[in-house]
């Protein structure tokens, strides 16, 4: 014997009844944060089998993307979809409804599962991922900015022992002498590096005193002119400068790249989580038709009576 459980509720009862069932979406829910997490997991895995350090082997940086955009398409897709499924059969059924609002009802109920889904794998994985690329966006516009300070700072470490502080180059400017005298190996290399700081922190280029300074230094050891001394310094300081705005077109480049990275991750993030919205929704509601063409049995358990003989 069969019947439908509509006979159970009448009209006024399928009124009363919340049209959300939390308990559905919440079971939706949690499987698909579970098969996301599966999956992320495994798209590591694949991702990190798939690359190599070693020139010429391996996925290239191109081809990583690419997987990874589809890859986390298809992770949506899965978990979304299964999530919505689960959602939409296992809601209450609702009786007496007309059709349309049965539809609406079930698309929501794939929506919300998706929406809980997406908020607790977004604080279990996505948290992690997002705060790598904004802390490598913030280390290569960190790097641009301070590509200057950074090789200033490289270059006064040498001289830390021959009290190279901010002060320095103003103090060594105090004690110099239009006389060539000779002076302590480590002396000058103190002298020389405060100068070298000084320029570079400031326009890169190298005054008419300090100049002559240095070729006198350099003339002195290195058996040279002072007219070819100066030379050899124009030459020095100009590596220096060259060498210095290398390095800051090096930081902005990867700076710019971090950014660029960022961009497309986000953007094709929003593209997967779209996807997964879809279909989310749209498994919802094929679970719930699947769920409304239920036929539940009636049985009733057979009690054999204890009044009649037992048969010999």
């Amino acid at each position: 014997m069969t019947r439908s459980s509509d006979t159970y509720i009448s009209v006024d009862e399928s009124r009363m009844l919340s049209g959300v069932s939390w308990g559905a979406i919440f079971a939706g829910a949690a499987g698909a944060a579970a098969l996301s997490l599966i999956l992320v997991l495994l798209g590591f895995g694949l991702g990190f089998s798939a690359v190599s350090p070693w020139a010429g082997s391996g996925i290239s940086a191109t081809g990583l993307g690419i997987s990874t955009i589809v890859w986390l398409a298809f992770t949506q897709i899965v978990a979304s979809g299964m999530g919505g499924y689960i959602a939409g059969r296992l809601r209450v059924k609702w009786s007496n409804m007309h059709g349309d609002e049965v539809y609406f009802r079930d698309t929501a109920h794939g929506f919300l599962a998706w929406a809980v889904a997406t908020l607790v794998t977004a604080t279990l994985v996505v948290g992690s991922v997002s705060s790598i690329v904004s802390g490598g966006v913030q280390a290569g516009a960190s790097v641009a900015s301070g590509a200057t300070s950074a090789m200033t700072q490289a270059a006064g470490s040498a001289a830390s022992n021959s009290r190279g502080d901010d002060y320095g180059y103003f103090v060594d400017s105090l004690f110099r002498d239009d006389r060539p005298t000779v002076v302590s190996d480590d002396a000058a290399r103190g002298s020389v590096t405060r100068i070298f700081v000084h320029t570079l922190r400031s326009d890169g280029q190298l005054a008419a005193e300090d100049r002559t300074y240095l070729g006198q230094l350099v003339a002195q050891r290195a058996n040279l002119s002072q007219a070819d001394a100066e030379r050899r310094v124009d030459e020095v300081v100009g590596k220096a400068r060259k060498a210095l705005d290398d390095a800051k077109l090096a930081a902005k480049q990867a700076a710019d790249t971090a950014r660029k990275a960022a961009a497309w991750t986000s953007l094709w993030m929003f593209v997967a989580l779209l996807c997964g919205a879809f279909f989310a929704s749209f498994a919802a509601t094929f679970g719930g038709r699947r769920r409304d063409t239920v036929v539940y049995l009636d049985t009733e358990a057979y009690v054999p009576s204890t009044s009649l003989p037992p048969v010999r």
